[in-house]
């Protein structure tokens, strides 16, 4: 067993909804699976449910092939605990289109119990709506799938239904990009060094990047993506999380309240600029190459409809009007079937006032931190003076390895979950506010007031795009 001792959990029962789909299968089960082989879910029991008629032979054999990875590599300690997990496991069949169903079957289940919808937005909205009070076990903890809606009038009324059903401390929305690693090192970078702090402003900092570049092309989620796309699917929700903990003030502490209030700020703060017609571009991936393996474009994928207009790579510009940030540009962009795969934040900072005549070399280059989310490690990329010509300048990187995770990042979010910390959840109002600064482009999209573009899958972009922004 690993070393961080088994902790309490708050949820004895966890329902997934779904879970016979593919989300159960690749993440969650597997997610799952590394808690429990380290001591972070004792006596757990893992319920799935679905509306297929599976045996609980069927379910536990799903189980055990999730958890074969992890067990593979367990210490018997690990394993034994792994194989009672299985054991205890069980399925129900329930049709989410007949609102008693669900509320029948959280019945005859042991509380604490968490119910996590792994479903389709339409279908979540369903089974929350067939919804009472009086369904519910005490102290049972809501867990959501994103988008939380479709806009913000929707995600407000999913949010007054759930609030209808629990307190908003028993509703978990799950942002699986943020765990508590990339949380924790953002903010132990930010607020432990003298060095960043003073100089995280707009005095000093010219923009701000983060950028989820991935080299996956669609992989069979058509049925999903091509009613999403980039813009919702990671914009809307992962990046404008990030930006906001990268862009919040000092807190008093690490405790939800005071970080989500800081986030939810930010949120407030920001919005599309004025003439984001021009700021803000989307594009999809036409056929290509990507490391030997030939992709299909995306329009010729099973399951996607050509005419929905929907982008593989999306870019758009922020601005947040407070007083430190005001006249920052931050820019958020996510593709797939890209060249490269990039998981990072790009903090650029403005060149010096002055640098005296006589040097050469990269005198124009201003400084830049990265930060990558993973693997995770800092790189801050400065000038220096060259060890061959003492007058010409040249770029030089020092780099940190920041805390990498033991766990998935759906571990960790389950993790959170289980324990009841609500830190990792989306607060109702963060939610909202992140629909409210996107609507305004995904309804000029969908207008097809913004032109789109196409790149073969493999490479960085349109060609008339500035791809290396950041210069990394």
């Amino acid at each position: 067993m690993a070393d961080e001792g088994v902790r309490e959990t708050r949820v004895h029962t966890l329902l997934i909804l779904g879970a016979t789909g593919d989300l159960s299968r690749r993440l969650l089960l597997p997610g799952l699976a590394r808690l429990i082989a380290r001591g972070r879910a004792p006596g757990l029991v893992v319920v799935g449910s679905g509306s297929r008629s599976w045996s609980q032979e069927q379910w536990q054999d799903r189980v055990r092939e999730a958890f074969s990875s992890e067990n593979n590599d367990a210490d018997p300690d690990a394993q034994r605990e792994l194989s009672a997990a299985v054991q205890r496991s069980r399925y129900l069949q329930m049709d989410l289109s007949r609102p008693d169903d669900l509320g029948a079957s959280l019945q005859t289940l042991d509380a604490p119990l968490a119910v996590y919808f792994g479903l389709p937005p339409a279908l979540t909205l369903t089974a929350v709506q067939g919804l009472n009070r009086d369904d519910l076990p005490p102290n049972t903890l809501l867990v959501l799938e994103k988008p939380f809606g479709t806009d913000q009038s929707s995600a407000r009324e999913l949010n007054r239904l759930l609030a209808d059903l629990v307190p908003e401390k028993d509703i978990f929305r799950v942002d699986h990009f943020l765990g508590m690693t990339t949380v924790m090192n953002l903010v132990g970078m930010r607020f432990s060094n003298r060095l960043l702090e003073p100089v995280w402003n707009s005095l000093h900092i010219e923009k701000m990047e983060i950028l989820f570049d991935e080299q996956l092309a669609l992989e069979g989620r058509a049925k999903y993506y091509d009613s999403s796309g980039a813009l919702e699917d990671m914009i809307q929700s992962h990046l404008l999380h990030t930006m906001a903990f990268m862009a919040i003030g000092p807190p008093a502490s690490l405790g939800e309240r005071d970080l989500r209030d800081l986030v939810a700020a930010v949120l407030r703060a920001s919005s599309v600029p004025e003439d984001f017609l021009a700021s803000t571009r989307r594009a999809r991936y036409t056929a290509g190459v990507i490391e030997g393996k030939e992709i299909t474009g995306y329009t010729e994928s099973p399951g996607v409809d050509p005419h929905r207009a929907t982008e593989t790579l999306a870019e758009i510009e922020i601005a947040i009007n407070n007083e430190r940030w005001a006249g920052v540009p931050f820019i958020l962009r996510s593709g797939k079937a890209q060249a490269r795969r990039r998981k990072e934040a790009v903090v650029t900072f403005r060149p010096v006032n002055h640098l005296p005549e006589g040097f050469t070399g990269d005198t124009a280059l201003p400084s830049r931190l990265r930060i990558s989310f993973n693997p995770a490690f800092l790189e801050l990329e400065m000038n220096v003076n060259g060890p061959a010509d003492i007058f010409k300048l040249e770029r030089s990187s020092l780099t940190a390895e920041l805390h990498a995770s033991r766990l998935t990042a759906y571990g960790e979010v389950l993790e959170a979950v289980l324990e009841g910390n609500e830190l990792l959840s989306v607060r109702g109002d963060i939610a909202e506010e992140c629909w409210r600064i996107v609507d305004p482009v995904l309804a000029a999209w969908r207008g097809n007031k913004v032109p789109m573009q196409t790149y073969a899958a493999g490479t960085e972009g349109p060609r008339d795009w500035n791809t290396s922004r950041s210069g990394l």
